[in-house]
């Protein structure tokens, strides 16, 4: 009997990627394509939702074309997906009204400001675990209703759809007849009661959001539709969904309250598993659903970093400091020290634990020495810094002490990077042989609705280390690299 195999839609914030995987978790083909991202201007962030769908069915088609060849029968398909990008489309023609508004996208800064002022944001926090910020989709579909010509009116008609990029590419998959998402996404809405479950009323009466935008939420591993058969020449069956971050923690077996990973792409993701209590963060951290499957929910404390690999991205298309990004490595190794240089990466404002949209980036330490290399490593010691304020913070926030840090995503091909994280953190560091674990937690979702895996403890057997880092640097070292970086912070906080 053949392998089945599972295709996993990885639509992230720069590019689409699809690939399939084998029942024991092997990723056997991989197609991927980038699309523009517009800036209209400072602090906005959109994607055109056609050049999204059009990357989408492209890589799939390659990908299930690379599969027929090859013989490898695929059974299922599973989604993950940048959070909190909103989109809102017509019911009728299948259009979206406006780009999507990316995840990064800070135009409701004022809103969030305004209601923080009245006094909302507790009862917010309280039923949503988030905090108001524009960041979440709730203010930015807030946004697009008042400021798309008829779009408020056609919208309490019924006429208009609201999703995040699940529920678009869902209702594309599956010919318009399917409108949907997962609890992990309704999650990140800010428009979602993570407790009762269900989108709340007076959340939506705040936003001003009517009800009958909204998709049905199901869970993690569900019954979807299937898709169109002539997208792909073949119908199949869409049976798993998780946010992006969710997606990965399921990729690195984080099942057990405790266990912690972190994902590196754009932006960088921490999720501490807290179990069945949400357990509401002390330290300006987010309460999100880790994932529900069945009768299970599980939550998670989250911290997140808006800038990681968008920094290196930066200093490559921006600065033009670097041609590839496989020079960080080795630019970094060049140097014994940072040399007194930090950056803070601000360019879209300050995630957890400082949530300052107003914020922006900055190079401090610079002298006539400074060159290429000196930058190069600041920017990726930067990552590390962001990434030990969400450590401390989630460590305040668990009387667990963390025993290790589980890392994936595109920069933990970095040697170096996660040798630093570990010294900085001072806990060991694993990466696991399969990097890209948010595709792959999608393809377990799938996986376990089609019968491909009995439990996630089946899932948790596959799950094998690649490398392990060990903290190198005695804490007086520790102490000093990150007392130059809140001074960094600080100034950073103070300039606005």
């Amino acid at each position: 009997m053949n392998e089945r195999h599972i295709l996993a839609i990885d639509q992230g914030t720069t590019s689409s990627r699809a690939m399939i995987f084998s029942e024991t978790g092997s990723c056997v083909i991989v197609a991927q394509q980038e699309f523009p991202q517009y800036y209209p201007h400072d602090g906005w962030v959109e994607h055109n939702p056609e050049d999204i769908w059009n990357s989408v069915v492209a890589v799939c088609r390659s990908a299930l074309e690379q599969a027929r060849e090859r013989g490898i029968e695929v059974v299922g398909i599973g989604i993950t997906n940048q959070r909190e990008t909103t989109l809102v489309w017509d019911r009728i023609t299948g259009r979206p009204v406006y780009n999507a508004i990316v995840w990064q996208d800070r135009r409701t800064a004022d809103l969030c400001a305004r209601l923080k002022a009245e006094g909302r944001e507790e009862d917010v926090a309280a039923r949503t675990g988030l905090l108001l910020d524009p960041y979440f989709s709730a203010t930015k579909l807030n946004w697009l209703l008042d400021n798309v010509a008829g779009a408020r009116s056609d919208a309490e008609a019924g006429r208009l759809a609201f999703g995040t990029i699940d529920s678009f590419i869902l209702w594309r998959l599956t010919g318009g007849s399917v409108h949907a998402t997962d609890a992990t996404n309704a999650s990140r809405t800010m428009l979602y009661n993570i407790h009762s479950r269900q989108w709340d009323e007076e959340l939506l009466e705040l936003f001003r959001i009517p009800e009958k935008m909204l998709p049905q939420v199901k869970g993690c591993a569900a019954e979807f539709g299937m898709s169109d058969e002539k997208l792909f020449g073949v119908a199949l069956p869409i049976a798993g969904i998780a946010g992006d971050q969710q997606a990965a923690a399921i990729g690195q077996a984080c099942f057990e309250p405790g266990m912690i990973k972190s994902t590196y792409g754009t932006g960088c993701f921490v999720l501490l598993n807290t179990g069945a209590t949400a357990h509401r963060s002390q330290n300006r951290l987010l309460t999100t659903i880790a994932f529900q499957v069945g009768e299970r929910t599980d939550y998670a404390i989250e911290g997140s970093i808006f800038v990681a690999g968008a920094a290196i991205q930066w200093i490559r298309d921006g600065i033009r400091l670097i041609s590839s990004a496989g020079e960080v490595e080795g630019l970094a190794r060049q140097l014994e020290s940072n040399k007194g240089v930090y950056m803070v990466p601000a360019f879209t404002g300050l995630g957890a634990p400082h949530w300052d949209p107003h914020a922006r980036g900055a190079i401090f330490g610079l002298t006539r020495d400074t060159g290429i290399a000196e930058i190069v490593r600041a920017t990726l010691e930067s990552i590390g810094y962001q990434t030990h304020d969400l450590m401390a913070a989630m460590q305040g926030d668990s009387s667990a002490a963390s025993k290790g840090l589980r890392v994936d995503g595109g920069m933990t091909a970095n040697n170096w990077f996660l040798q630093f994280l570990a010294d900085l953190l001072g806990v060991p560091v694993e990466r696991p042989r399969i990097t890209e674990t948010t595709a792959l937690g999608a393809a377990y979702l799938a996986g376990l609705q089609l019968g491909l895996y009995d439990s996630f403890a089946d899932i948790a057997k596959q799950w094998q280390r690649d490398a392990l880092y060990e903290p190198r640097i005695e804490q007086v070292d520790r102490d000093a690299l990150l007392k130059g970086w809140r001074k960094a912070v600080s100034r950073v906080l103070e300039g606005h």
